[in-house]
């Protein structure tokens, strides 16, 4: 079901509640009336994934964005969705039915899809107007900005963002007697803590997805599932905004299977052992909606998560000082994986410059601020995540959110190629399959996983 509201000074001064989406998904407005102006073929239309239930925070960018250009009247289109994954399957059937929107709010599991197939690449914009967007980049880590880069253009500027972090529940840790781990704690100091939460609390709880699930435990073992490359370009963009930042890319590209190498495999045996000590659960899939009333009633003693968590601890009854945040443990690295979010423009818009504008406006920090209000996410803007962003609220170690990305220069984005759907579907399934036997179950499920994605590749080409 989707629900269409047009966005003007008359509507968005009316107000409305405030909710919050967590992840990536920010919250959005939603208001109703026939004889609110700015209806029809003339507005600018925004699409997002949300519901009924949106913040007041967006009214008001969309109000400012309608005070400094009354010329544009904006149109938002609020899509419920269970996931990315139905959201841009959503959307394809819009642009089918030749009822695609002007804009899209989407996050990086869908980056590469619109890149390839949807988007317009940004970098004519942003050189332009290099002087009025240096502010942002100034303000942003430059390795959220290379996860919306694909083939050498810029299609994305992301707004907000959240890496894999390790939440620990102080209350299980205080009533087993351990101490909450240090910064540069290991894979195997990990297990040690599990072990001492066992027979009190579920030691990890995990979800089977992208992000959060077996991921992790790839990257930290420098390995992925996925082969990753990275495109040539971008060379202006980099030069203009991070002259210091030479090794950066044109972006990221996974175009073939990794799932034999033998990394994979140990990686996959680790978390398969942890479920066959009693240490972790089995593969849950979904975006782990009951997890935070779990952790927040001390039944739960860690868990893969990023600063998206921290509101939904708080509204779940949650101190600050029960549960903290840790790097994740190291392996052969320390990498994490991160996701992040922004617009992305349709080429088939014929409303191109005011597209631009609206993404413009939205990437200052007023607009910002508005939009993440409290800390149901990351934002990408580096002076944003400070100690009042979190008072009340955030854990000691609030800062590690953002500091991961400094910590770990080599973290990157969710694998995501344009095939995400597909690639995910494989990937979930072939997981719940390696970690819910014996050991000899996992060779062949990652070969199983193998031709799947082999399957998803070859079909593109083919």
């Amino acid at each position: 079901m989707s629900t269409s509201t047009d966005v003007t000074r008359r509507a968005l001064l009316a107000g409305a509640g405030v909710a919050g989406i967590a992840g990536t998904v920010a919250a959005w407005p939603r208001l109703t009336g026939a004889d609110i102006p700015g209806r029809g073929e003339d507005a600018l239309n925004i699409l997002i994934m949300g519901n009924s239930t949106d913040a007041a925070g967006r009214q008001q960018i969309a109000d400012g964005f309608m005070e400094e250009h009354p010329d544009i009247p904006v149109r938002i289109q609020a899509i419920q969705a269970a996931d990315w994954a139905d959201f841009f399957a959503k959307v394809l059937t819009m642009v089918a039915a030749g009822t695609e929107p002007d804009i899209v709010y989407t996050a990086t599991e869908g980056a590469q899809l619109f890149a390839e197939r949807l988007a317009l690449p940004l970098d004519e914009y942003v050189l332009r107007d290099a002087e009025q967007m240096r502010d942002y980049f100034e303000d942003v880590h430059p390795s959220l900005i290379e996860a919306f880069l694909y083939k050498g253009s810029l299609y994305q500027l992301p707004l907000d963002f959240n890496a894999a972090n390790m939440y620990l529940n102080l209350d299980v840790i205080e009533r087993n007697g351990l101490e909450m781990p240090g910064e540069d704690w290991s894979r195997d100091d990990f297990t040690e803590l599990l072990r001492g939460m066992q027979g009190d609390a579920t030691p990890y709880f995990w979800t089977n997805r992208l992000f959060g699930g077996i991921v992790p435990w790839l990257y930290v073992n420098d390995t992925s599932f996925l082969v990753e490359e990275r495109a040539p370009g971008g060379e202006e963009l980099w030069s203009t905004f991070y002259p210091g930042e030479t090794s950066r890319s044109g972006g990221y590209l996974w175009q073939q299977s990794n799932a034999l190498d033998p990394r994979v495999h140990e990686s996959f045996e680790y978390v398969r052992s942890l479920i066959e000590e009693g240490l972790a659960v089995r593969p849950e899939e979904g975006g782990g909606n009951a997890l935070v009333g779990l952790f927040a009633s001390g039944r739960i003693g860690s868990t893969p998560a990023g600063g998206y968590w921290v509101q939904g601890l708080a509204e779940g009854g949650m101190r600050p000082d029960q549960f903290d945040v840790q790097f994740f443990p190291r392996w052969r690295t320390q990498r994490h994986q991160f996701g992040a979010a922004g617009y992305a423009v349709m080429r088939t818009t014929k409303k191109a410059d005011q597209a631009w504008e609206w993404i413009k406006f939205s990437s200052s920090k007023a607009a910002m601020e508005l939009a993440f209000p409290t800390p149901a996410t990351t934002p990408t803007r580096r002076s944003m995540v400070n100690d009042n962003f979190y008072t009340g609220t955030g854990p000691e170690h609030w800062s590690r959110f953002y500091e991961t990305l400094d910590r770990f220069p080599t973290s990157g984005p969710i694998p995501a190629p344009p095939q995400q759907a597909a690639v995910e579907t494989a990937l979930i399934r072939n997981v719940s399959t390696a970690l819910s036997g014996g050991s000899d179950g996992v060779a062949r499920a990652l070969e199983n996983l193998d031709e799947d994605l082999r399957a998803v590749f070859e079909e593109e080409i083919a």
